[in-house]
């Protein structure tokens, strides 16, 4: 285990939470089958997407991430304005597998993911598809490299999607940015979305700890009426503030004043684990992203040292 990578106190018997009142088993079977049928349609269809326009790309991307999102039950909501085209460094939150196709039914872009989901099996081959660029998080002489190639894709254009907590929180509290991912923006010249992610009711999407994906599809499936709210807030202009770090404290205190009080940490990440460890009987664990098994986590938010 690398020493540097990102904890967060979440526990599933914990965090994660069964939804009450819970859907009956018979239409949560239906939706587990919907939405692995949707994924599956995706990764079929994928192919024929390759010869179209980033624009036409991107408009079927979000219709088929909607899709995948509500054949699981999950109702999206999106707040604020949509940024203005062009490249663009966006940041959010993470809480659940479900962050991915939620921002990608939003602002879709290349996800940033550590290189073991290159590996897992249905989620590895669709963010191989979906042009994920894929970091070795073991290797921290691998860091400038993987910087420089995050900058060089926002410098080409494109819009870029990163997790900077590093790690899966519940939702109730949020960890601190880390700000290596910054220093790509930085390079590029490119602005910083932040993105806030909340999921009502707290508890049925987390994805944390040693929560196996299987148990965690079914929770998600069993949810009554489980609400996704992507808050888009005010970009951050290039050149707004000095350095990485700057930027990095900028980004994650404007997400986390968007969250419910919970999940506004007045003094940094100390004060938001003190938040989730209260409700975890204050038991460190792992993150779900310092694991290597074959059992997936979270699909993307490669964690970036600083």
């Amino acid at each position: 285990m690398s020493v540097w990578l990102p904890a967060a106190p979440c526990l599933p018997e914990r965090c994660a939470t069964p939804a009450h009142p819970a859907a009956p088993p018979p239409r949560a079977a239906l939706r587990l089958a919907a939405g692995c049928a949707a994924v599956a349609a995706g990764l079929a269809l994928a192919p024929l997407t390759a010869p179209l326009r980033p624009a036409v790309r991107h408009r079927l991307t979000r219709l088929w991430c909607r899709a995948v999102v509500r054949a699981f039950g999950v109702r999206v909501r999106v707040t604020g304005a949509p940024p203005p085209p062009g490249p663009l460094l966006v940041v959010a939150n993470h809480v659940s597998w479900l962050d991915i196709p939620l921002v990608a039914a939003v602002l879709p872009g290349r996800m940033v993911a550590k290189r073991e989901v290159r590996h897992w099996p249905l989620l590895g081959p669709l963010a191989a598809l979906g042009g994920t660029l894929f970091l070795d998080r073991d290797r921290l002489r691998a860091l400038p490299g993987a910087v420089r190639d995050l900058a060089r894709t926002l410098a080409a254009g494109h819009r870029v999607v990163v997790f900077p907590e590093g790690s899966t929180w519940c939702g109730r509290a949020q960890g601190a940015f880390r700000p290596a991912a910054f220093q790509a923006a930085l390079d590029a010249g490119a602005p910083v979305q932040p993105v806030r992610i909340t999921y009502r009711p707290v508890g049925p999407a987390a994805f944390v700890g040693d929560d196996p994906l299987t148990a965690s599809l079914w929770r998600v499936a069993r949810a009554g009426w489980l609400t996704a709210e992507i808050r888009l807030l005010a970009p951050v202009p290039h050149g707004a503030h000095p350095d990485r770090r700057a930027l990095a404290r900028a980004a994650g205190a404007a997400v986390a004043a968007a969250g419910p009080p919970a999940a506004r940490p007045a003094a940094g990440v100390g004060a938001a684990q003190t938040a989730v460890a209260s409700d975890s009987a204050k038991r460190p664990c792992s993150s779900v992203h310092h694991r290597d098994s074959a059992s997936p986590a979270a699909a993307s938010s490669a964690a970036i040292p600083s």
